[in-house]
């Protein structure tokens, strides 16, 4: 039997992201996991409202989703630990400019260049609606068909009840494959 738990955000494990955006002349961080799917041009990223980062965000209406993978984790969960307005974390990551003009993360496996399309706020939270302009990946996470391998590129996950990173798992079967197993 089921028990009720009350009003309990579940929806996890999500993929651990840094956030990139321009503070002036130099990019700034944050490790963000309340990231989702909008649709398949449309990404949301929901940042707490008090974040040094999202005044950048709004200013420039233009961020970077870096995909964490166990090489750059240490370096993402420090950028989370430490305020941008207190700190300069500029030179925390080795970066290039992307060609939207945003700040792309050399050591992420995977980066989104997105434009704010929307900002949607709720109690304490502000959650930036973006569209995806460029998506960077390092070819060794390409298949033959030129799609992202996410078998070799291993992005790190968060799980939030417990603030646990957890490493991707094996694959248990094909999407829609199981459609003639009607067993409930």
């Amino acid at each position: 039997m089921k028990k009720n738990i009350g009003s309990q955000l579940a929806l996890y494990p999500t993929p651990v992201t840094v956030i990139g955006t321009m503070n002036g002349n130099n990019p700034t961080w944050t490790l963000v996991a309340h990231v989702g799917i909008i649709g398949h041009e449309y990404v949301l990223v929901s940042l707490a409202s008090a974040h040094f980062i999202n005044g950048a965000i709004k200013k420039n209406q233009k961020l970077s989703i870096n995909i964490v993978n166990e090489s750059i984790l240490p370096q993402a969960d420090y950028c989370g630990a430490v305020s941008g307005a207190k700190e300069d974390k500029s030179n925390l990551f080795d970066y290039e400019m992307g060609d939207d003009g945003m700040p792309v993360i050399k050591k992420s496996p995977l980066v989104m260049e997105c434009r704010v399309a929307d900002i949607y706020n709720t109690k304490g939270f502000e959650s930036f609606i973006c569209k995806i302009s460029n998506t960077y990946v390092e070819e060794e996470y390409l298949n033959e068909s030129g799609k992202i391998n996410y078998h070799e590129l291993k992005p790190v996950l968060f799980e939030f009840p417990t603030y646990e990173y957890l490493k991707t798992g094996e694959v248990i079967g094909k999407c829609l494959s199981f459609k003639n197993n009607k067993t409930v």
